[in-house]
């Protein structure tokens, strides 16, 4: 027996009943939020610490499966086609060609796997809340770590393994940070429903 998701949080957040008005709403705010934690940024290396991983957790358990994925690749179409909405106020196809392209293109599958455990009633508690977001921050690292790695040839000084290089530059380094940033994620969505008075 399949269990049926749930609205997800941003339908009480946003109550706009006509869909023709509440999606794209939903998908502008979303991907200015994005937008707006990409310039949250620290050059460390060839992957900058940003507020991205941030909005990836937040919008997709917020969104829900779909528009949670759906906003990450409108997100990343944004991106290519010109618009600044990446680190530094970047933009264009070359970013997925880069050092941080496996990073980006895991977002939208990160946002959906986190809104779909959220609709499933993840968010509702801050443990079962930081569980999704550790395993979207997961979906995050592997590609990204795997496409970074390809690099290593190039980037890594003589001597340096690529793993070592890899887990140095895009690993470390953001530790601390997404562990900040997980629970900041998972604190916040449980509190939100509170507050909207949903106790389910």
């Amino acid at each position: 027996m399949t269990q049926t998701l749930t609205p997800p949080l941003i339908d009480a957040l946003v109550p706009v009943r006509r869909a023709a008005l509440r999606v794209p709403l939903q998908l502008a705010l979303g991907v200015l939020l994005m937008a707006l934690l990409a310039q949250v940024r620290l050059e460390i290396g060839p992957v900058p610490i940003t507020g991205q991983t941030l909005g990836v957790l937040l919008l997709g358990a917020a969104y829900g499966l779909r528009l949670g994925a759906l906003t990450m690749l409108l997100y990343l179409l944004a991106g290519g086609f010109g618009v600044g909405v990446f680190a530094g106020g970047g933009s264009g196809w070359s970013h997925f060609s880069g050092t941080t392209a496996g990073y980006l293109l895991a977002f939208p599958v990160a946002a959906a796997v986190v809104g779909y455990l959220a609709q499933r009633g993840l968010d509702r508690r801050v443990s079962s809340a930081a569980l999704a977001m550790a395993l979207g921050n997961l979906l995050i690292y592997l590609p990204g770590l795997w496409w970074l790695s390809t690099f290593a040839e190039r980037y890594a000084p003589a001597g340096t393994s690529a793993l070592a290089w890899t887990l140095s530059v895009g690993l470390y380094p953001f530790i601390a940070g997404d562990l900040i940033k997980l629970a900041l994620a998972a604190a916040l969505l449980p509190l939100a429903w509170r507050l909207l008075g949903y106790r389910r």
